[in-house]
């Protein structure tokens, strides 16, 4: 357990700038609270103390704004950074080295039983705002775009965005739209929106050119028309 928590404060030092030791990670770092809170809520879980687990989990989710079921599986290596409206529901499953934003869900998408929350993979970074809906896995070393909401698998090695989301980079390389490192570059990723915008302001000035063509052309047509006449 040690050893695991010692994982989670160094995690916040290296992906975090702002933090500067050990002893700010853990006075001033609601998302280390969420996840120490977090295992003591899992163990009591496990020992069949449920009620008093989930106690844990709500006094945990008051606390720090972070809501993270008692049953769901995290590792070690964890960071969460600013936490606030934090979901992590009961079947999630989540690996080593996991980086996630604030505003991320991860959740299910009905009422069935069993298996209903998704199963993260290791060095995956979930940015502000994304929802990962589902029982499926997210492949180790994916990148989830802010405000993206993930509906199916996502592949190791990639990127998606968009609602819903699609992946749009593989292993470091674009993906045409019909296909499906821990790199914290998470700002620069790929913008659909941005792109069908630039396409169409290309189009747009292609066509500006050709009416300027065609009304110079029909001008010349006209003066030549006036001076035969």
């Amino acid at each position: 357990m040690f050893e695991i928590i010692k994982a989670d404060i160094r995690a916040v030092l290296e992906r975090d700038p702002a933090a500067r030791n050990v002893l700010e990670v853990i006075l001033c770092y609601s998302g280390f609270h969420a996840i120490l809170m977090h295992r003591a809520a899992h163990w009591l879980y496990r020992h069949r103390l449920k009620l008093l687990a989930r106690m844990l989990s709500q006094f945990n989710r008051f606390l720090t704004g972070v809501e993270i079921h008692p049953a769901a599986k995290i590792g070690k290596g964890i960071f969460i950074d600013h936490g606030m409206g934090v979901v992590i529901g009961e079947t999630t499953e989540i690996g080593d080295n996991v980086t996630i934003y604030q505003g991320a869900t991860l959740g299910g998408t009905g009422k069935e039983t069993g298996k209903r929350h998704p199963t993260i993979g290791n060095n995956v970074i979930i940015s502000a705002g994304a929802m990962i809906l589902g029982p499926f896995r997210v492949g180790d070393y994916a990148k989830i775009g802010a405000g993206s909401v993930v509906l199916k698998e996502v592949p190791p090695n990639s990127t998606v965005v968009g609602v819903p989301g699609r992946v749009v980079k593989k292993d470091n390389k674009r993906v045409k739209e019909k296909e499906g490192c821990l790199d914290f570059d998470h700002t620069a990723m790929p913008d659909p929106v941005n792109d069908a915008f630039r396409r169409l302001t290309i189009c747009l000035l292609d066509l500006e050119k050709k009416v300027q063509e065609l009304e110079a052309r029909l001008n010349h047509e006209i003066v030549q028309h006036n001076d035969e006449a």
